[in-house]
């Protein structure tokens, strides 16, 4: 992004107390940590930092300009030792001028903005569709996870007048969240993934979920168009809310997209859609939705299926989302960047699916942000884990302690079923736990850290590589 520091105070309100209103600066930072010289720093708030303290080291990168809020205590210092060049431009609320200043970005791109949201796999399609269009598209899309209001803006700074697609991924945990977002990001087509149980402790229920999630395909005009799972259940609201052309996607149903015949093996999944046998790298039914997803998007976006399948063999996994790691004697399969109850479901299901290994071994870690739904939902997967032919599983979190009771009551007998507070002391057992020849699946939501058991079985097994 490229703006003059009167288009920073014009777009956002703010008020110019020091510095040249015609400098231009390439760029923005809220972090000092990676800011580079000629952006903007915008010194964000928040409950455990305060980004106005570090203004003075954000101006020895020697940015462009800086926004510092207004009515800081501590500011009118600040401003009086910064370096006498400094641009400075103060807000009542630099957060929200950060929005603001995203939301007049993006009114200069003439460009198809894709917004994908859903209870999970949102990273995963958007990492997929942004693959799938690099091949005819200049394309721009979030970095990591950047789904909220601070990564939003982040991803569309990252656009500029090259830019001929640009994906955004939208996330929420409150009602209200992906309409504010779609009001910044004002995208032209839409992907909602699926509707489940996440963030129950904000949203309430998943009828909140869906009315939050949907609110996304109701932000896409008539001429635009919208992906929808049509094995969801809530799909059927959802279609009812948007003027959009609708687009579904399905594994085995009767979707405009449907995946059909599909098989796990040791290079990924294989499935036939619309006549063509697909190889994709990526592992399990629910990546398969993903990727149709994705595939479903390209042809809102015009693009000739026959033209794009090529492309699958090419997509590679995110770290710590489904990735297939190969070790001397065992084989991992890293699922922890996150967990909800809708993919730890799809995480057992495809560690069910896995053949040809020693015994199928179920690492998971508490489930957060559910609220008064916890118990039950933690429970329910420990039923479906013992149920569906998990040899061992091992709870971790006193939230987990639910998924073993679950186990338990399934049948899986005591001496399978292990439970620790912990992801270190997982690691401290882990000679005891584990086996030559297991297949182990590594689930979890952030907070519990159970990349640190996967970094573990890296470390002392020899590595046979990873797809």
């Amino acid at each position: 992004m490229r703006a003059r520091v009167e288009d920073i105070v014009g777009s956002t309100k703010g008020r110019l107390v020091r510095g040249d209103g015609t400098r231009e600066v390439q760029g923005v930072s809220t972090d000092t940590r990676s800011i580079q010289a000629g952006q903007l720093f915008i010194a964000l708030e928040g409950p455990n930092f305060d980004g106005n303290e570090f203004a003075l080291k954000a101006s020895a990168s020697r940015p462009g300009a800086l926004l510092l809020r207004d009515g800081h205590p501590a500011v009118p210092g600040i401003v009086e030792r910064l370096p006498e060049d400094s641009a400075v431009v103060l807000h009542p609320a630099p957060r929200k001028a950060l929005s603001e200043l995203a939301s007049w970005h993006r009114g200069r791109l003439d460009v198809p903005v894709i917004g994908i949201t859903g209870s999970c796999g949102k990273t995963t399609t958007k990492n997929v569709l942004v693959h799938l269009l690099s091949e005819t598209h200049r394309v721009v899309g979030s970095p990591n996870s950047f789904n909220n209001d601070i990564g939003v803006p982040h991803t569309l700074f990252l656009a500029d007048d090259s830019t001929e697609a640009l994906v955004v991924e939208i996330g929420t945990n409150a009602p209200g969240e992906i309409a504010a977002l779609c009001r910044t990001a004002r995208p032209t087509g839409a992907i909602i993934t699926n509707i489940g149980a996440a963030h129950l402790e904000g949203l309430g229920s998943v009828e909140g979920v869906a009315k939050e999630k949907g609110d996304l395909a109701t932000k896409v005009d008539a001429d635009g168009f919208c992906v929808l799972n049509a094995n969801c259940a809530w799909t059927p609201t959802i279609r009812e809310r948007t003027e959009a052309e609708v687009i579904t996607f399905s594994v085995e149903g009767d979707g405009d997209l449907d995946a059909r015949d599909l098989y796990t093996h040791g290079a990924g999944t294989t499935f036939r859609v619309e006549g063509h046998e697909v190889t994709s790298p990526l592992v399990g039914a629910h990546n398969v939705e993903n990727l149709l997803a994705a595939l479903a998007a390209c042809k809102g976006m015009g693009l000739e299926l026959a033209d794009v399948l090529p492309l699958v063999s090419g997509v590679r996994t995110a770290r710590g989302r489904m990735e297939r790691i190969e070790l001397e004697g065992l084989t991992v399969l890293d699922d922890s960047y996150n967990a909800n109850p809708s993919s730890a479901m799809a995480s057992v299901r495809v560690l069910c699916g896995m053949h040809g290994h020693g015994r199928r071994v179920l690492v998971l870690g508490e489930m957060l942000e559910l609220g008064a739904h916890s118990d039950p939902a933690h429970k329910a997967i420990g039923g479906e884990a013992a149920a569906s032919g998990v040899d061992i599983i091992v709870c971790v979190g006193e939230l987990a302690r639910a998924t073993a009771a679950g186990a338990l009551e399934a049948g899986l007998g005591r001496e399978c079923v292990h439970h620790f507070e912990t992801a270190e002391e997982v690691v401290a057992a882990s000679d005891q736990l584990f086996q030559e020849e297991d297949v182990v699946l590594v689930k979890g939501s952030r907070r519990v850290g159970l990349e640190r058991l996967v970094r573990h079985f890296s470390e002392r097994h020899e590595t046979g590589g990873a797809s």
